[in-house]
């Protein structure tokens, strides 16, 4: 089977480096979910005094089902919350809160990474369905230009997940600055915070290593089928 040739071995770093990358953020955030913050607040509270500081009066903040599903949402301007977070006052739940706040702040100012990063969400949504169709149909019907064309679609999906890099760290940033100059968390918080939020990047750099490794997988199987 193609899926499981020896090709696959390029996966295999990547794969556990995801599998350590998820293990570490859910018991990080399950860690810090033990320690209530000082103030009181909870994550529904920060995510609207931190928006509203930053004139985003108009954007809502919304509970959402799911488990860390938290994300806001560009296309729509607004904020989703999973209801840990949206109604826990830990210092795991502001942490993520604020970093949530963080990317309406990059909207607003127009932070460069993350307009390139939604300009192209159109096309990398296809490109990750489609190029795979290509690539196997190609390597199947032994039609070389099927094949580049799925690596090259592919290609945008690696370039999605290192843009996104930049922006999650950079979120992240902005968020213990504001938590800290805002005193909504106090010293020992903000490590425990800013380790739920480390935490939370590493699921990025697997997801882009994961990408970057399947991208050389499909070169590699494309070559040695030539």
């Amino acid at each position: 089977m193609f899926f499981f040739d020896s090709s696959f071995i390029i996966l295999i770093p990547a794969i556990l480096v995801a599998a350590w990358a998820q293990y570490k953020v859910s018991s990080t955030f399950n860690k810090y979910s033990r320690y209530r913050s000082q103030n009181g607040y909870t994550g529904a509270q920060v995510a609207r005094m931190l928006l509203d500081g930053s004139g985003l009066y108009d954007v809502p903040v919304e509970l959402i089902p799911g488990k860390l599903s938290d994300h806001y949402d560009p296309s729509k301007r607004v904020m989703r919350l999973s209801e840990e977070v949206y109604y826990g006052n830990s210092v795991a739940s502001i942490g993520v809160a604020a970093h949530e706040t963080g990317h309406a702040i990059q909207h607003k100012n127009g932070y460069v990474p993350l307009i390139i990063r939604n300009s192209i969400v159109p096309a990398v949504n296809f490109g990750s369905s489609a190029s795979w169709i290509l690539f196997l149909a190609g390597i199947i019907l032994g039609i070389k230009g099927l094949v580049n064309i799925g690596i090259i679609l592919f290609t945008l999906v690696v370039l999605f997940q290192i843009i996104t890099l930049p922006v999650e760290f950079n979120a992240s940033s902005r968020a213990l600055k504001i938590l800290e100059r805002r005193n909504i968390l106090y010293s020992d918080e903000l490590v425990g915070a800013r380790s739920v939020l480390s935490a939370a990047a590493m699921t990025y750099v697997a997801a882009a290593l994961t990408a970057i490794a399947n991208l050389l997988r499909l070169i590699y199987i494309s070559r040695d089928r030539d």
